[in-house]
């Protein structure tokens, strides 16, 4: 019966990861139980809490001690819909801040730069955004050199799409000492702008840091969108 029992688990934690936004409200309560109750079938009880409370946003309003009136619902269970509620409210006020907006390439400078402090390699960074600008995710996609081309764009799609980026900025430094774009740079741009098209996502610009300098390639009059 254990067996059994472990086996849907880890079929519903597969499921939830290759298709996350395509999981029933129920189930998701039953992924979230869990972790609070570790021997118990967690899906009939998903099932009684939105059928008590209405719906998931209601069993996520709910007080603790409403919660814990439910049979099978304890203390431990509470307070992790407590702190899943807590922790989406937080995310989603991060996320509308308008601190969150990339403005231009001061912005993305400030949340790049803190990747390349230091660093001894090259690395590869992307600052994703939505179609207004907001901030989605900065990410170091790769380490070594830019100048690999289709290693580089594979990985720069991946984190892209995982963010549900529509314009991205990629940032990567030169250990030379000189933040100048070098031919290969270029190339490569090129080549990054074409194969995010393809997926429609947009390359707004890319920042080359070197010390405490950095330059954008836009800025630079270089129009990779053209090339």
């Amino acid at each position: 019966m254990g067996i059994i029992h472990n086996g849907h688990r880890e079929r519903t934690k597969t499921e939830f990861l290759a298709r996350p936004e395509s999981i029933p409200d129920h189930k998701l309560l039953e992924l979230l139980l869990f972790y609070a109750i570790p021997q118990r079938d967690t899906n009939a009880l998903a099932h009684t809490l939105i059928d008590h409370f209405g719906s998931l946003a209601g069993v996520l309003d709910a007080l603790p001690e409403e919660l814990c009136k439910v049979p099978g619902i304890g203390g431990h269970a509470a307070v992790l819909l407590k702190t899943t509620k807590e922790i989406s409210g937080r995310y989603l006020a991060e996320r509308t801040s308008a601190e969150n907006i990339v403005g231009g390439r001061t912005d993305a400078g400030r949340l790049l730069s803190p990747y390349f402090f230091g660093a001894r390699n090259e690395r590869v960074c992307i600052v994703a955004m939505d179609g207004k600008g907001k901030c989605l995710g900065v990410r170091q996609v790769s380490e070594g050199s830019v100048n690999a081309a289709e290693v580089t764009a594979r990985k720069v799609v991946e984190a892209a799409l995982a963010l549900n980026a529509t314009n991205l900025i990629l940032g990567h430094n030169h250990v030379s000492g000189l933040a100048l774009p070098s031919p290969e740079d270029k190339a490569t741009t090129v080549y990054l702008a074409k194969v995010l098209r393809t997926v429609g996502i947009a390359l707004v610009d890319h920042l080359i840091f070197a010390e405490d300098e950095m330059v954008s390639m836009r800025d630079s009059g270089f129009d990779f969108l053209r090339e």
